[in-house]
C-alpha cells in the first residue's frame, strides 16, 4: 500500500523534532539540529546534521530524506540549496502563540496525525483559557522587561511577549514585541528601560547563561524597581525561545511561578 505521509525527515530546529517526539512520530526523524536538547534522548538517537544558520548538506542528502523541515528567514540559504538539490523542503515562520499553534496542527497533518494534534492544541487553548480567567485586572499585573540578548539589548519576539501576559505579566516593550526580526528589536538606548520602570527582568540570553549581576550593574540600572527588589531572573532559552510546545508548556510554566511569586 502506497504511503502519502514523509517517512524520511531532517528537522532543521528543535521545535518539529520535540513535537514529534510527542505525536510519536520519531521514528521518521532521520536527522536533527545541533542546538536539539528537547527531548533528552532525540541527541542519543538521531544524527545531527545542522546548526541555524548552516548545515551539513551532504551529509543531509545521504540520509535520503523526504521532507526536510526548518524555521525562519534565517534558514532561507539552507532550504534553498536544498530545493536545489531536489530535496523537498517546508520552512514555517511561526511568531506568535496562534502561529505556533498553527503549526503544530500543520506538521501533525503531514504526518498523519491531524486528530492527535488538534486535540493537543485544544487541551491547551482550554489550559489557556483558565489562565486568562484568573488574571488580575491590568493594572495590577507586574511590568516585565524580557530580554533576548544583552550586546545589543534585545527585547522579547512575539510569541514571549504574549505568554508574559498570559502568565499575568504586561511587556514593557509591547511595540517592539511585534517585530518579527531580532534587528528590529534592539534597544537602542539602554536609559529606556530605565524609563518604563519594569517590576520583573526575565532574561534568556540564547547559547549563554544569563548574568543578573551584570544587568544590574548596568549604569543607572539600580534606579529599576525590579533591580531594587532584586526580581531578575533566569528562563532557560530551550524552554522559551523555541517557538513550540517547550514554550507553551514548561516556558510557560516558569512564566507563571514567576508571576506567581511576585509581590509588588
Amino acid at each position: 500500500m502506497m504511503c502519502f505521509h514523509p517517512q524520511r525527515i531532517v528537522c532543521l530546529t528543535e521545535e518539529t523534532t520535540e513535537w514529534l517526539y510527542l505525536l510519536g512520530q520519531d521514528h521518521r526523524i532521520v536527522g536533527i539540529s545541533g542546538f536539539t536538547v528537547r527531548p533528552p534522548q532525540a541527541r542519543r538517537e538521531k544524527p545531527r546534521v545542522s546548526a541555524f544558520t548552516s548545515a551539513k548538506i551532504d551529509r543531509i542528502l545521504d540520509l535520503k530524506p523526504d521532507l526536510v523541515l526548518g524555521f525562519s528567514d534565517l534558514q532561507a540559504d539552507i532550504a534553498a540549496e536544498l530545493i536545489r538539490k531536489g530535496v523537498p523542503v517546508h520552512v514555517f515562520n511561526q511568531r506568535s502563540i496562534e502561529e505556533i499553534l498553527a503549526m503544530m496542527v500543520q506538521l501533525g497533518a503531514l504526518v498523519g496525525c491531524h486528530e492527535q494534534a488538534r486535540d493537543w492544541v485544544a487541551d491547551w487553548q482550554r489550559k489557556a483559557a483558565k489562565l486568562r480567567a484568573s488574571l488580575a485586572p491590568v493594572e495590577r499585573r507586574p511590568a516585565v522587561y524580557f530580554e533576548e540578548w544583552d550586546d545589543p539589548l534585545i527585547s522579547g519576539i512575539r510569541w514571549v511577549s504574549e505568554l508574559v501576559a498570559l502568565a499575568g505579566g504586561k511587556d514593557c516593550f509591547p511595540e517592539l514585541a511585534a517585530q518579527s526580526l531580532a534587528k528590529h528589536r534592539i534597544i537602542a538606548d539602554p536609559q529606556e528601560v530605565i524609563r518604563r520602570r519594569p517590576d520583573l527582568i526575565i532574561g534568556s540570553w540564547c547559547g549563554k547563561k544569563f548574568r543578573p549581576e551584570k544587568v544590574a550593574a548596568r549604569e543607572g540600572w539600580q534606579e529599576i524597581p525590579a533591580v531594587r527588589s532584586g526580581q531578575l531572573h533566569e528562563i532557560k532559552s530551550a524552554l522559551i525561545l523555541q517557538p513550540g510546545p517547550a514554550a507553551l508548556t514548561d516556558g510557560l510554566d516558569v512564566l507563571c511561578q514567576i508571576m506567581g511569586d511576585f509581590q509588588p
